[in-house]
């Protein structure tokens, strides 16, 4: 399936694609010399021509899915063992729900979903949320195609 390309401004991408990589705002602020408020300004219109998603996850798996920041290198899908219930998790993370809205979702208990949560961050190497998509899409759990799905 085919996304139309999404192009960002320079620092619109700067932003989304030192945040893809598990820094904090304030981190990529520092890196960019730029002041935080200004990085969250940068941020706020990326994900406003990223088909307005609310939630930065949500932000780099669409950035990824319409080419708007640069892939990260894919990696064998075959290393990585995931039981089904943290790779459920994945791509409502991408959407950017929280946790009761994806125990309602997939109708499991919430505290089932932090803990899947949790050792779904560990098992992907994952710094925090945002991080954990662009570890998804090397891992090639979340795809254009899987993103696609649920930008119509």
């Amino acid at each position: 399936m085919i996304i139309a390309t999404v192009v960002l401004a320079p620092r619109e991408r700067q932003v989304l694609e030192g945040l893809s990589v598990g820094s904090t705002l304030a981190v990529v602020a520092l890196d960019l010399k730029i002041r935080e408020g200004t990085a969250a300004g940068y941020l706020k219109l990326a994900k406003n021509k990223l088909h307005g998603v609310s939630e930065t996850p949500a932000a780099i798996a669409v950035g990824y899915a319409t080419r708007a920041i640069t892939h990260p290198p894919l990696l064998d899908p075959k290393t990585l063992y995931l039981p089904r219930e943290q790779r459920d998790l994945v791509p409502l993370i991408a959407r950017g729900m929280g946790p009761t809205e994806m125990a309602t979702e997939l109708d499991r208990p919430v505290t089932d979903i932090r803990s899947d949560g949790r050792e779904l961050l560990t098992n992907l190497g994952a710094r925090n949320r945002t991080h954990l998509i662009t570890r998804a899409w090397q891992f090639q759990i979340l795809t254009t195609d899987l993103v696609a799905v649920w930008l119509r």
